[in-house]
């Protein structure tokens, strides 16, 4: 049964590595931002709701620029990522911290906003039309105490220009068994991932499945990250820079805990990304040819 469920679009990010606005990068044949393609098939795959995670400053000018556009086609919502859901006791360690808090913490932040089976999605990612039906079609049938993730191949996820940080995955029967948070880089025809607060690299297999942000959540999700919240800033009072609060590591701790079953979705979509300023081109021309297969139209938006 087809119900009601929002798209939750974390928009925060500055892309530092990028040099800029991700965001509002043009990619599409009439200037459309890849957060345009993700919405046109979210919209297409039965979403009903699209909830932006922006910072406060940046609000007025991304609601100009892709929350207007988009306003008159689904319900567009936003929720602001700042300190407002920070324990009072740890405000003043978080207000130190330089680098974003992360990514469980952005879709933390939008608790307030979704009652409704929801999934969430990193605003400068393609992720692809079957991704989005996949994860629409999860929506609908969602199990108690079940979560879902699309996987996507390693060798399909990377940049020629750089190392990435990727979710490596282990999965036995479409099941998540543990899941990462790595760096992973392409070297000499080698795919190398490094846990995130080591140094040891080892060799993984191209078709290695791993966490793109496109995950598939009920909303008692933010009961979880609210628990696991308090914990991760009580364990790094004293070195808070170093580490982040990172949806894969929730979920690996959801695991552990064996509070939650975590499915693997599985798509036939493409992923394509902007981490660096080089790795534009790829995705303007990946877009090109979809459109000129008629994946998508010539002009997404026939009102603006």
């Amino acid at each position: 049964m087809k119900k009601d469920k929002t798209l939750l679009i974390m928009a925060a990010g500055m892309g530092s590595r990028f040099g800029g606005l991700k965001q509002i990068e043009q990619v599409g044949p009439n200037g459309e931002f890849i957060i345009d393609y993700s919405i046109y098939d979210a919209i297409e795959a039965g979403f009903t709701k699209v909830v932006f995670v922006v910072k406060e400053n940046f609000y007025e000018k991304f609601k100009e620029t892709i929350g207007n556009r988009v306003e008159s086609h689904i319900k567009v919502e936003y929720a602001f990522q700042n300190d407002d859901y920070i324990p009072t006791k740890f405000k003043n360690l978080v207000n130190k911290k330089t680098k974003p808090l992360g990514t469980a913490y952005a879709i933390y932040c939008a608790k307030d906003k979704i009652d409704e089976p929801f999934a969430v999605i990193n605003a400068d990612d393609f992720y692809g039309k079957d991704a989005f039906f996949k994860a629409s079609e999860y929506l609908d049938d969602i199990i108690y105490n079940h979560y879902g993730i699309v996987g996507y191949e390693v060798k399909n996820t990377l940049s020629p220009n750089g190392t990435a940080k990727r979710g490596i995955m282990e999965v036995t029967d479409n099941k998540l068994l543990k899941i990462t948070e790595s760096k992973v880089v392409k070297k000499r025809n080698k795919i190398i991932a490094s846990p995130l607060y080591s140094s040891n690299g080892k060799e993984i297999d191209e078709d290695t499945l791993v966490c793109m942000n496109l995950l598939v959540f009920s909303p008692d999700i933010f009961d979880i990250l609210e628990d696991e919240l308090y914990l991760f800033l009580s364990l790094h009072v004293k070195n808070i820079e170093d580490f982040e609060f990172q949806i894969p590591d929730v979920l690996d701790t959801c695991l552990k805990k064996n509070i939650k079953t975590i499915d693997i979705i599985n798509t036939t979509s493409t992923w394509y990304g902007m981490t660096y300023l080089e790795d534009k081109q790829l995705v303007v021309k990946a877009i090109k040819e979809l459109t000129s297969e008629g994946i998508y139209p010539q002009k997404l938006w026939i009102n603006n």
